[in-house]
């Protein structure tokens, strides 16, 4: 019972802060770029619903991470905030015949947010695009921080409802998703640079890469169910890759993804 308390806390303090974020934005907000913006809302709704089952544990992932980096890098923080959420919440919808749970979809929605918005914040500031590694600085410090904003609550979730180590479920987390992180980490430096060089449609690109990185991870997945594999600790990593998609906060069964 007081797990569940705490676990409640925990995401009553997670939307706060995704909202807070999301307030802070609309602030910030001066003018819409409708091109790049459409572009990168519908290409990342498309990677939203490329979604893999995992095995050993009840939830899933999609591919949607590459497109929600440009979009916090290339547009406005609330342009990005709102591709980021609009992501989150088509993934997390869940397939005909299944009821959509409220309190999965909050804890999803404002815990990408939150991320997003960090990341955008870190990317645009002057003091660091103003330091001597320019290009490096920024990616850098924006990406780590949005792989922290991101998996740190889901483990501080697992952790709460299930009785687990926090830093030991952090960091079965962090060694199988910080790869494809670092991915998508590179794919976002890329198109960015590309993209004020030649055309703002470089992230429809992106989307045949992303669709044969979901063809990989599928087999994977699908070689690891075979073989028998738990899914416990190495299968909940991969799953950091991407918004989660808890069944409950109050009794997680292993269940996000």
């Amino acid at each position: 019972m007081k797990s569940s308390r705490l676990a409640t806390s925990f995401i009553c303090i997670v939307a706060a802060s995704g909202l807070s974020m999301l307030g802070y934005s609309v602030l910030k907000f001066h003018s819409l770029n409708h091109y790049p913006f459409l572009i990168l809302l519908a290409v990342s709704a498309m990677a939203s619903r490329l979604k893999l089952k995992l095995p050993g544990i009840n939830g899933n992932m999609s591919v949607n991470l590459p497109f929600i980096l440009i979009a916090a890098a290339q547009l406005s923080l609330f342009e990005g905030m709102l591709v980021a959420l609009v992501s989150s919440a088509i993934q997390t919808l869940p397939k005909r015949g299944s009821q959509l749970s409220p309190v999965k979809l909050l804890f999803n929605v404002n815990t990408m947010g939150l991320a997003s918005g960090t990341c955008a914040l870190l990317w645009h500031r002057n003091s660091l695009a103003g330091h001597t590694w320019s290009g490096s600085l920024p990616l850098i410090a924006s990406c780590t921080a949005f792989f922290l904003v991101n998996t740190f609550p889901v483990a501080t979730i697992i952790s709460l409802t299930e009785g687990a180590k926090l830093m030991r479920t952090w960091s079965s987390i962090f060694q199988l998703s910080f790869p494809y992180y670092l991915a998508c980490t590179g794919l976002m430096s890329i198109v960015s640079a590309i993209s004020r060089q030649v055309s703002w449609t470089m992230p429809i690109a992106v989307l045949p890469v992303m669709v044969l990185m979901y063809g990989s991870y599928r087999l994977y997945f699908s070689r690891t169910a075979n073989a028998g594999v738990s899914g416990g600790e190495q299968v909940m990593a991969a799953a950091a890759a991407s918004p989660f998609d808890l069944n409950s906060p109050f009794e997680v069964t292993s269940s996000f993804g």
